[in-house]
């Protein structure tokens, strides 16, 4: 009887994405919402395309066709977006592969005993087409309790505007199921969904630790030393990837304008949106003559070495170490990295993109702001912060205090107790 009532009380929830792997947002705030689950005493198991080693095998399904960069994933995506019309080679081959998809999400529910599932922004994204279809199917089919955690819709990306997929889009980016409860990151995503679609969700934001404030250790001590700091050189870091809508130029001009002795560091690679872009950066680095590192090879989400022998560091080794933290993105579905510059007390210069603007402006965080350019005031601004360590601590400090009240784990955890309720009533 005892255990009956453990076992009620007690799910088994299973996330699916493409990915759980590496220091993207969906990977991050996925593990963070495993964490809270875990903590309240629930089993979390695991389907992906790739796991970070820290994964436990033996609560894993690795199936590579869930990866977005799978061969035939990445020929369904180029049959499908950029025209209007798709052949009908490829709409066979979205079914094959949606269909194989859905045997390995029923063994995955079989094997692992699943209760819940939890969709890491693959109903939202179209990246892989026959995997959004297959879970929407799946639940269709099953009725299985669901809560879809959307980071990014299609909309809100121009490259998936001219498709020749609009029918699929409207059947599971999102699906609208009875049994399917939606989780968005800002309160854009929220009106738009119910616009768009008639769907009504929770406004679930990215969470840090806040009731834990993070302290260096001795391994980062070397990191300025590593990447070639001189000790009178101020450590910048852009903690983005290098894509377009990240706006990497402001920070490159930023740092040319501070005329201060300084290094700009980007910490993540080019990513799946093209390799062109990475090139224009460094030309524009070269052009405004400011020295700026690509080092996406020795930052992982884990410590270690890498081949050729040279030490790997994690973002939380850099955020330690960095003078300044400059996030200038055009568009951002919520904006991990602005809070992580609040969790470990940087400075931060950003740029008055709209969920900023929206949701996390008007709790009152201290910024250096840019609207889109690199002004006077900006620039000013920022080097008065640089050169008063009192200035800087007081507005880290204070927004320390603002992440705490309204970006803390405390939140997330009330807000999923709800969702838990509202899916199975206890």
């Amino acid at each position: 009887m005892g255990e009956a009532r453990i076992r009620q009380k007690t799910k088994n929830i299973g996330f699916v994405s493409t990915r759980l792997a590496g220091t993207d947002g969906v990977s991050l705030e996925a593990a963070k919402w495993a964490s809270i689950f875990e903590g309240e005493g629930h089993l979390c198991f695991y389907l992906a395309g790739e796991f970070d080693k820290d994964k436990p095998h033996e609560r894993s399904l690795l199936i590579e066709e869930a990866h977005f960069q799978y061969p035939a994933i990445e020929e369904i995506s180029r049959g499908c977006f950029g025209v209007t019309i798709r052949d009908a080679s490829i709409t066979k081959k979205i079914h094959q592969m949606k269909n194989e998809l859905k045997k390995h999400i029923y063994e995955f529910i079989r094997d692992f005993k699943i209760d819940l599932l939890v969709p890491e922004n693959v109903l939202a994204i179209p990246l892989n087409i026959p995997l959004g279809l297959a879970i929407t199917e799946v639940v269709a089919e099953t009725g299985i309790p669901t809560i879809a955690h959307h980071h990014d819709f299609f909309w809100e990306r121009k490259r998936f505007l001219i498709n020749a997929v609009w029918d699929y889009l409207n059947m599971a980016f999102p699906p609208h199921l009875p049994s399917i409860h939606h989780a968005v990151i800002n309160s854009s995503q929220d009106n738009q969904l119910s616009l768009r679609t008639g769907i009504s969700a929770t406004i679930i934001p990215n969470v840090m630790d806040f009731e834990n404030s993070p302290s260096p250790d001795a391994y980062s001590s070397d990191i300025r030393e590593s990447l070639g700091l001189k000790k009178d050189e101020l450590l910048i870091l852009q903690p983005t990837r290098v894509v377009k809508r990240k706006g990497v130029e402001h920070s490159i001009e930023l740092v040319s304008r501070l005329g201060m002795k300084a290094k700009l560091i980007i910490s993540h690679a080019s990513g799946d949106e093209g390799y062109e872009y990475e090139e224009r950066v460094h030309e524009y680095s070269s052009i405004m003559n400011v020295d700026t590192l690509f080092i996406f090879d020795i930052i992982q989400p884990y410590r270690g070495k890498t081949p050729d022998g040279r030490k790997i560091y994690t973002p939380e080794d850099l955020y330690h170490n960095a003078d300044l933290v400059t996030y200038p993105s055009n568009f951002e579905g919520f904006g991990n990295a602005f809070l992580e510059a609040v969790y470990f007390q940087k400075p931060i210069v950003v740029n008055n993109y709209s969920v900023y603007a929206i949701d996390i402006k008007p709790k009152g965080f201290k910024v250096i702001e840019l609207d889109d350019y690199v002004d006077s005031k900006a620039v000013q601004l920022t080097k008065k912060v640089l050169e008063d360590p009192l200035l800087a601590k007081q507005m880290v400090e204070h927004n320390y205090e603002l992440g705490k009240r309204y970006y803390s784990y405390s939140i997330l955890r009330q807000k999923l107790k709800i969702l838990l309720s509202n899916c199975f009533g206890v």
